[in-house]
């Protein structure tokens, strides 16, 4: 019978539109716009294209956006100080460095300088010890949208066994946090995980956030999982995910694509946490 394909594009934009009303309401009742800095350093390719997505979602949903656009010979310093400035401006509810940073940047200094109240990536490592601890925080953008995924497609999460791929602060490790938030019993694999077809085929719920075409096949995923697909690569000037799609998606229950699933959330979910954070002064 095969999965049902889990619309990432459709319930991103339901989401999207409840919030623009969210937005509205605030602006209409206290006269606030809220708005959401992007530092970007160097101008990658692949980041200069997320920061324009990322700018036409702010402007659909009435989100002020303001990007700074930094030369890759800019010093950690210079940085410091502009994040300094924006941690402190009423008019800025949250802050989104975008990485990679060039190389003699490093991430988690900066991470560490932006207000944990104004993090809407949730790299501070105040909120990343809230997470930790299944505190109130903000939470990295990714894992808070295969999460939202999971939730909106009814698929329960208690009590059912979930395997992440993929170890990162960015989606690995958050979204294990998550899943044990939600009382999933959990295992966190990783490049040096042996038998990783093993750990996968008990697995109920499955998300692979590697970024390695093809590392998931179908004949490591037991009839009926969940899989979530965070993973992305480009081959051939093509985009794919982590998982075998074509194959897999006949022996799972709900699968996401690649493009079209997790991604679709990501930019929602830096909406939402703009929203969230500015509650705290506003």
């Amino acid at each position: 019978m095969g999965a049902i394909i889990i619309n990432g594009k459709e319930i991103a934009s339901k989401i999207r539109q409840e919030l623009k009303v969210k937005l509205n309401k605030i602006y209409n009742e206290k006269g606030v716009k809220l708005g959401l800095a992007t530092v970007i350093v160097g101008g990658d390719p692949a980041s200069m294209a997320y920061v324009k997505n990322k700018e036409r979602v702010c402007s659909e949903v009435g989100l002020n956006s303001f990007t700074y656009e930094l030369p890759y010979e800019t010093s950690q310093e210079e940085v410091v100080r502009l994040i300094n400035d924006l941690n402190f401006r009423e008019d800025i509810h949250g802050i989104l460095i975008q990485v990679p940073l060039p190389k003699h940047i490093d991430e988690n200094t900066i991470a560490n300088v932006i207000s944990p109240m104004k993090d809407v990536d949730g790299f501070n490592t105040q909120n990343s010890g809230k997470l930790f601890r299944g505190e109130k925080c903000l939470i990295p953008c990714t894992a808070k949208g295969i999460l939202r995924l999971i939730k909106e497609s009814g698929i329960k999460i208690e009590g059912k066994k979930a395997t992440v791929v993929g170890r990162s602060n960015i989606v690995g490790k958050p979204a294990a946090m998550l899943l044990l938030k939600e009382n999933a019993t959990v295992t966190l694999c990783h490049s040096r995980t042996k038998n990783l077809k093993d750990e996968l085929y008990d697995a109920d719920i499955i998300i692979s956030a590697v970024g390695k075409k093809g590392l998931i096949k179908s004949d490591m995923v037991k009839e009926g999982a969940v899989v979530i697909d965070a993973g992305t690569s480009v081959y051939e000037g093509k985009l794919f995910g982590d998982v075998d799609f074509k194959n897999v998606k006949e022996k799972a229950s709900y699968i996401t694509p690649v493009p079209g699933g997790v991604g679709s959330m990501t930019t929602t979910m830096l909406i939402e946490n703009v929203l969230e954070a500015s509650q705290y002064d506003v």
